[in-house]
């Protein structure tokens, strides 16, 4: 089997440069979905099973996107195809999806339409996003492969860094950001619009400067021979036969993206509360008042600061000798941001969480690809890697299925509604079981392919 040549740093930084316009698309969905429900008239309590859809979508499309392209091969090339139609029709739903309120519709009419936007937005994202971590796998060798996902870390980030903060900017501009009840403000309508037009650019460009690898040389580079190449295997056979690499990572992860889950929903209701004083109308938050949505433009900013956080620890991780020990600490680290946020109700003391939980983001988007990838062989790349999104969707699915009927569970705040900061707190401790899961991780490369 031949090794894979270094790539030089340009080379690695264009191959993963549309992840920039990819994860703008990502953050505005993450930061933004909650606030457009609940403005469009949902129940708190009911918020968790509007985020079923987004993970649901990814691990169905994410592992069929993998077993697709490991298979096909076009003059554009394998992975490619993938990635230019999903951020083709992501742009296009971008453009509706913030809409859901401004048709006329009765309430429940206008949820149906933003959860079908949704469910499209969701799926082309995944579509668009996978290909990325696919072609790192393709082509870039293991000495090289953690300078990579580092690269697209670094590019995840700065994405979600300007998709975080769009509406916050567009309402500095002076863009409106309020609008009549039911209705989403035209700040986060502007974010969704220019978040598509950077998105279709970025993958342009991608594809542009992008060559992969024709099916001889893929191959000799990842010791596939002839016969394998008309190898029939199932998921499921393959599921099977997975490293225990995979397995024990994806307990991490299960922990790590339940976490984050309760965080994308619950941010914007308990600092609205806490920190902005949001007056209260029927024993719920006044989602059309200023203070809301005020709240709902901080909940970019604070994911913003996080996104930096995540930068600069994403600086310091490769210092570390000991992988899993970095990989727990950094966990640690955002569980104490998470549980900080019920202690702490002033806006700006808040950067401080979460530039803690960017920590935490910083490992997840890093060591468990690198990990993963090192322990498998080329053969089955993409099917693994597809598959694999199944440790980051299904705890989400979880998360969200079962969010309502725990924040149920909860005791109601001193004003009487409720008690979405609590849930951040589960946050933490999510995380911290997952730092404690970190060490069982099996990083030993096993060819059972």
């Amino acid at each position: 089997m031949k090794t894979k040549p270094d790539l030089s740093f340009m080379k690695l930084f264009n191959l993963s440069f549309g992840f920039f316009g990819v994860q703008i698309a990502y953050a505005l969905q993450s930061a933004n979905v909650s606030r457009i429900f609940a403005t469009l008239g949902a129940d708190p309590h009911d918020l968790s099973f509007f985020w079923i859809l987004p993970p649901l979508m990814g691990i169905i499309v994410q592992p069929l996107v993998g077993k697709w392209s490991d298979n096909t091969w076009t003059r554009f090339g394998r992975r490619i195809p993938y990635l230019f139609i999903g951020a083709l029709v992501a742009v296009l739903v971008m453009c509706m999806l913030p809409n859901a309120g401004s048709f006329g519709l009765t309430v429940s009419a206008a949820m149906i339409f933003g959860l079908v936007s949704l469910m499209f937005l969701d799926t082309s994202i995944n579509m668009a996003m996978q290909p990325f971590k696919m072609m790192v796998g393709d082509m870039v060798n293991e000495k090289q492969k953690g300078l990579a996902y580092s690269i697209q870390s670094f590019l995840c980030n700065a994405g979600s860094l300007v998709g975080y903060l769009f509406p916050y900017i567009f309402t500095a501009l002076g863009v409106a950001n309020i609008a009549a009840q039911g209705e989403i403000p035209d700040s986060v309508k502007w974010s969704f619009y220019i978040g598509a037009i950077i998105l279709i650019l970025c993958v342009i460009y991608t594809t542009a400067t992008v060559k992969e690898m024709p099916p001889k040389e893929y191959a000799d580079y990842h010791g596939i021979k002839e016969e394998d190449t008309h190898e029939k295997v199932g998921m499921i056979e393959l599921l099977i036969k997975a490293p225990k690499t995979f397995w024990t990572v994806g307990l991490v992860q299960f922990f790590c993206w339940a976490a984050f889950m309760y965080m994308w929903t619950y941010t914007n209701g308990a600092i609205a509360e806490t920190a902005f004083d949001t007056p209260i109308v029927n024993n719920a938050l006044d989602t059309a008042s200023t203070q809301y949505q005020a709240a709902g433009d901080w909940v970019g900013v604070l994911f913003a600061v996080q996104a930096v956080g995540s930068v600069l620890w994403a600086v310091v991780l490769p210092m570390f000798s000991n992988r899993k020990f970095a990989y727990s600490l950094s966990l640690v680290l955002g569980a104490i941001g998470f549980i900080s946020t019920y202690f702490i109700h002033n806006q700006y003391m808040l950067f401080i969480s979460y530039a803690l939980i960017g920590c935490a983001w910083a490992a997840m988007l890093a060591m468990p690809f690198t990990i993963l990838t090192n322990s498998l062989s080329g053969k089955h790349m993409g099917t693994y890697l597809g598959l694999f999104n199944g440790t980051i969707c299904l705890p989400q699915i979880v998360a969200a299925a079962t969010g309502g009927l725990v924040l149920g569970c909860l005791p109601l705040t001193p004003s009487g509604i409720a008690p979405q900061g609590l849930m951040l707190v589960l946050a933490g401790i999510f995380l911290l079981l997952g730092a404690a899961s970190v060490f069982i991780v099996n990083e030993k490369k096993q060819e059972v392919e």
